[in-house]
């Protein structure tokens, strides 16, 4: 079991999974803390509704992202916390915390790294008529969205996708495996060599997806 600080910036539907999961025995974890950096966000009220510990930590008190970083770190260092959990977590990670909490944080992001990084992705998704998309659960390292990769999911994009409908079908799939990661790191089960992460014991992936599902050989012969 690990313990883990989740930070936060807005509704939290992300935490909420994660409390779940825990809840429901699925994921073996503890929330320790959630921090936020803003005021009166839903997150904190989620936390709050299940007896989770709270703090936020305002920007506006410091003068730079490195001063906010080692306050954070200290926050959390004082609850215990052995894995840090960016659950829409709206700040850039700083050297700080990343020396406190060395390969202990993870991110989710809403799309297939290493493409789409950064913000509005489902958008850039739409636009550059890709026919996959999804989530990415990673370490955070100092780039942007760009630490090793722990676990993907995959949705397809439809041609009448919207930004919101993308979205959704996304988001659904962060509840689901958010917690997964969070689980497996918990077990000690990843080793990571390099950029690659690997999953100790874990089944070997099979099948293939194909959008569209045009499958032109399965049931026909060519004259």
């Amino acid at each position: 079991m690990v313990d883990i600080g989740v930070l936060v910036s807005g509704g939290g539907t992300n935490l909420q999974s994660i409390i779940d999961s825990i809840e429901t025995k699925k994921c073996s974890a503890r929330i320790k803390v959630v921090i936020s950096n803003k005021t009166d966000v839903f997150a904190l009220k989620r936390a709050e509704k299940h007896g989770i510990a709270t703090e936020v930590i305002k920007k506006e008190d410091f003068l730079t992202r490195e001063s906010f970083d080692t306050e954070l770190a200290a926050r959390l260092k004082k609850y215990g916390v052995g894995l840090v959990v960016l659950a829409g977590f709206m700040r850039i990670i700083t050297r700080p915390m990343l020396e406190a909490f060395p390969m202990r944080i993870i991110n989710i992001h809403p799309a297939l790294l290493p493409s789409f990084p950064g913000l509005d992705v489902q958008k850039k998704a739409i636009e550059h008529g890709v026919k996959f998309s999804g989530c990415t659960v990673h370490f955070v390292d100092e780039g942007v969205d760009s630490g090793p990769i722990i676990i993907q999911a995959v949705v397809p994009v439809k041609d009448n996708d919207t930004v919101e409908t993308l979205s959704k079908r996304i988001l659904d799939e962060e509840h689901r495996i958010y917690p997964e990661a969070i689980h497996i790191i918990g077990e000690g089960r990843l080793q990571v060599l390099g950029r690659r992460v690997v999953l100790k014991d874990g089944p070997e992936p099979t099948g293939a997806l194909e959008n569209p599902p045009v499958s032109i050989f399965a049931d026909k012969t060519l004259p």
